[in-house]
C-alpha cells in the first residue's frame, strides 16, 4: 500500500449539507486503476487508502469527516462519478454529498449545457451522478447563473427485512427493520433504548446505534440484486418513532444516522431518509407523492417523498426524491512535511 509522498499537494473544496461536512477532492489524488467505479474503490482500498486517512483523519479532518473524490464515469449517461469516503472506508451512497455535489458540478462547469435549464422547481439543471450504488439524478436550482437548492431521485429503495430481533449489550433485545436506500440501514425507534432523541447526549445515541450495528453484523446475512459489494450493513438509524402509523404522517420527524465506524451524520442523512420513506411506504404509512420533513441532529431539515413504485430484483421498491441544500465553506490545499509522522493521520475516538 502506497504512503502519501512528502511532496504531496491536494486541493479541495470544502462544503457542508445541513452541517454534515463534504470535502470535495479536486486535485492531487493519484490516478486510479479499474474499469468500473466499484473496481476503483477496491483499487483505492488496496493501494491508496493512506490518502483517505490523510484527508479524513486528524489533523486535517476529524472522526466524523466525510469526503468525495470525483472520478471519470464509466456510465455514459453520467456527468460525473464519485467515490465517497469516511472514517472507516468507502460507502455506496451518500445523499448529503449528492446534494452538495450537484451544486459543485454545475458551478465547476462539469455539467453539459447548464445554460439550458429545465423549467421545473422552478428552473433547474439535471446532473447525472454515478454513485457506487448506481446512477442518481440530481436537479439543481439554477437562476441567473446561480445555484441553489438541490433535489435528487434515488436508486430504487426497498425493505429487505422487518421485525428482526437482536440482543444489544446494555440495551437488551430490540426489533429492527432492515432497509436499503443506496446503502443498508437498520431502523430502531428511540423508545426501544429507553431514551428520547434530543433528551440524551448525542454520544448515548452513538453508543446505542453503534452497538446495534455491531450485533447485527454478527447475525445478519444481506444480499443485493446487483452486486455483493453493496450487500453490507452501513449503519443504524435511530428515529423518534413518528413514522405516520397514527395518521400523523405530516409531522416533522427526527432521526440520527450512525454509520461506518460509529460516525454521526449531522444532517438528516440523504440515503437514510430515502430508506426511511421506503420503509414508511412499505408499511402503508405514506403514499406516492406524500412529502415528509425530517430533522437531523444539527437542526437541518430534508424533505422527501416516494415518487414512483418499481420492482427491483424481486423487491417492491420506490424511487425517492430528497431535497436540501449544500453550502460552500472554503477551499484548502493540504501538504505534508518530511518529518511529520503524526500528520499522516490519526483519530481520537
Amino acid at each position: 500500500m502506497s504512503e502519501v509522498p512528502e511532496d504531496v499537494e491536494i486541493r479541495t473544496k470544502e462544503m457542508h449539507t445541513g452541517g454534515e461536512p463534504l470535502r470535495v477532492i479536486e486535485s492531487g489524488f493519484p490516478s486510479l486503476g479499474g474499469d468500473t467505479i466499484l473496481d476503483k474503490i477496491r483499487f483505492i482500498r488496496e493501494n491508496f487508502d493512506a490518502y483517505r486517512k490523510f484527508l479524513m483523519y486528524e489533523p486535517r479532518g476529524h472522526y466524523d469527516m466525510y469526503g468525495a473524490l470525483v472520478v471519470p464515469a464509466d456510465n455514459k449517461k453520467a456527468d460525473i462519478a464519485t467515490i465517497f469516503m469516511h472514517n472507516e472506508g468507502y460507502s455506496t451512497m451518500c445523499g448529503h454529498a449528492v446534494i452538495a455535489l450537484g451544486r459543485y458540478a454545475v458551478d465547476s462547469g462539469l455539467v453539459r449545457n447548464p445554460s439550458s435549464p429545465e423549467t421545473v422547481w422552478p428552473s433547474s439543471v439535471r446532473v447525472a451522478i454515478q454513485c457506487p450504488c448506481g446512477l442518481v439524478e440530481a436537479f439543481v436550482e439554477y437562476e441567473n447563473g446561480k445555484t441553489g437548492n438541490v433535489r435528487f431521485n434515488s436508486v430504487p429503495a426497498f425493505v429487505f427485512a422487518t421485525d428482526v430481533s437482536v440482543d444489544i449489550p446494555e440495551y437488551g433485545n430490540v426489533t429492527v427493520d432492515i432497509v436499503y436506500g443506496g446503502a443498508f440501514y437498520a431502523f430502531v425507534a428511540d423508545a426501544q433504548y429507553n431514551f428520547r432523541l434530543g433528551e440524551v447526549p448525542i454520544q448515548e445515541v452513538r453508543n446505542a446505534a453503534g452497538a446495534t450495528t455491531d450485533a447485527l453484523k454478527k447475525q445478519l446475512k444481506l444480499s443485493h440484486p446487483d452486486s455483493d459489494d453493496l450487500a453490507f450493513l452501513y449503519g443504524t438509524i435511530v428515529t423518534d418513532g413518528q413514522d405516520g402509523q397514527d395518521g400523523s404522517s405530516d409531522k416533522l420527524s427526527s432521526n440520527v444516522c450512525v454509520f461506518a465506524e460509529r460516525q454521526i451524520d449531522r444532517s438528516p442523512c440523504g440515503s437514510g431518509v430515502t430508506a426511511r420513506i421506503a420503509r414508511q411506504y412499505h408499511k402503508g404509512y405514506v403514499g406516492l407523492g406524500q412529502a415528509k420533513e425530517f430533522l437531523g441532529p444539527s437542526g437541518a431539515k430534508f424533505t422527501a417523498k416516494a415518487v414512483t413504485e418499481v420492482t427491483y430484483g424481486g423487491f417492491k421498491a420506490v424511487v425517492v426524491e430528497v431535497s436540501g441544500k449544500g453550502h460552500y465553506c472554503g477551499s484548502s490545499t493540504f501538504s505534508l512535511e518530511k518529518d511529520d509522522v503524526i500528520g499522516r493521520g490519526f483519530l481520537l475516538k
